[in-house]
């Protein structure tokens, strides 16, 4: 199916280019995404109906699904919708940024630098779970300055990007398992558990950060967009057109090491969402360019997708949302693999 683009001429009269095939993935996304929210919260010992959860949403229900609804089960759904969109988002920008569909932040090592971040708050600290939230926070950011500053050399540019990722990744995770070689017991036991990546027991001190993050960041993505697509080009071009590269280039890292770290922070280092929601996003849209809002939609409805799986589709036992990412993902990964190389790419 070709992508059909219309001219759209607001009130103003401005003249707006929409690509409908695009429009009508992410319209269907989000709708996916939200259903899924819905069914997910009715979902639990103690089941309610979907159409009494949208009631309990909207302020008409009892005081007992009130309770369950918003004070148990929402504060979930949300942080997973949220930390879905930005590994989501934060993916697209990586990916662009080095022309790479295997530059992400679980490749370049993001996640594992904020939990580097966690782990030394656990271990060294026995930190709360706001501080180790923090550490996580500073140890992605930390993370990501070293590797742009490696990767410098007249500009950074993908491959190079890339390989300093995957070679700062392997580093940290060494430093890593030291970390949990040198921790007592409890702690191990507690940083193994943030390190599969779970929502269990989110509530709203993880909403509201995140969510003032997001109302920051995404707008902010969203209106460089047309110079990361002119990026894409090369940058001789894209300086040729009029944009200014390394600013644009080093502003968009930032946020996508903060959309990163801020997703780690709130739920731990949920694997391979950042690597598949861009790929899968672009597949369905078939349109060139970075596709940001249809990564961050893919993200969002991948996550809720997940967690819900994670609690229903194993009988009793329960797994954190991170471990079925973790597998989705991993046979995700083979097989782009296996199609690049066919392709010739790698």
């Amino acid at each position: 199916m070709k992508t059909t683009n219309r001219a759209v001429r607001t009130p103003g009269g401005l003249s707006v280019r929409l690509d409908v095939r695009a429009f009508t993935v992410v319209l269907l996304l989000l709708v996916a995404a939200l259903t899924a929210s819905v069914v997910l919260i009715g979902t639990g010992d103690f089941p309610i109906p979907a159409a009494d959860v949208l009631r309990t949403l909207f302020g008409e229900g009892n005081a007992g699904q009130e309770f369950i609804v918003n004070e148990l089960r929402l504060p979930r759904v949300l942080v997973g919708l949220l930390v879905g969109a930005s590994l989501g988002l934060g993916g697209a920008l990586f990916q662009s940024i080095s022309r790479n569909p295997l530059g992400s932040p679980d490749v370049l090592g993001l996640g594992q630098g904020a939990t580097a971040g966690a782990l030394t708050v656990i271990v060294l600290f026995s930190g709360s779970a706001n501080q180790v939230a923090a550490g996580a926070l500073v140890g992605g950011l930390v993370t990501g300055f070293a590797i742009y500053v490696l990767a410098w050399k007249r500009g950074v540019h993908g491959y190079r990007l890339v390989l300093v990722g995957i070679g700062v990744s392997a580093i940290v995770t060494a430093v890593n398992g030291y970390l949990l070689t040198k921790s007592d017991i409890v702690d191990a036991a507690r940083a193994v558990v943030w390190m599969t990546g779970s929502l269990d027991g989110r509530d709203w001190a993880q909403v509201w950060p995140l969510l003032g993050l997001c109302a920051v960041l995404v707008p902010l993505v969203l209106c460089n967009a047309r110079g990361l697509r002119m990026m894409e080009m090369g940058d001789d071009v894209s300086y040729a057109l009029g944009v200014r590269v390394e600013r644009v280039r080093l502003l968009l890292m930032v946020a996508a090491v903060l959309l990163t770290a801020s997703a780690t922070a709130a739920a731990g280092p949920v694997s391979f969402v950042a690597l598949t929601a861009p790929q899968l996003a672009r597949r369905l849209t078939h349109a060139p360019g970075p596709n940001l809002l249809a990564s961050l939609s893919m993200g969002a409805a991948l996550l809720v997708v997940a967690d819900w799986l994670s609690q229903r589709a194993f009988g009793a036992e329960q797994l954190p949302v991170g471990v079925v990412t973790g597998v989705l993902g991993g046979v995700y990964l083979l097989w782009l693999l296996v199609t690049e190389r066919k392709a010739g790419r790698i």
